[in-house]
């Protein structure tokens, strides 16, 4: 089986990190519910839509954001 090539391995990351990131942020939105039966599909939907607009930042803004943080900080 073969793998992703390394270069695409901002995109991996920011996929994982946007997944994650969208996931937590759905079930905290969902917290103040009434907690009904239909949690779960509230929570996929609001997790899908988090994610489809959470991937394509994450994507884009991960190598400003790494750039940046370099730059704010100095080695050890």
């Amino acid at each position: 089986m073969r793998g992703i090539p390394r270069r695409y391995s901002h995109v991996v990351f920011g996929v994982l990190q946007s997944g994650l990131t969208s996931a937590i942020a759905a079930a905290i939105a969902l917290l103040p519910g009434d907690g009904g039966l239909d949690l779960l599909g509230r929570w996929l939907g609001s997790w899908l839509l988090a994610w489809s607009v959470m991937l394509p930042i994450v994507v884009f803004a991960a190598p400003f954001i790494r750039r940046l943080a370099v730059a704010l900080t100095q080695p050890d």
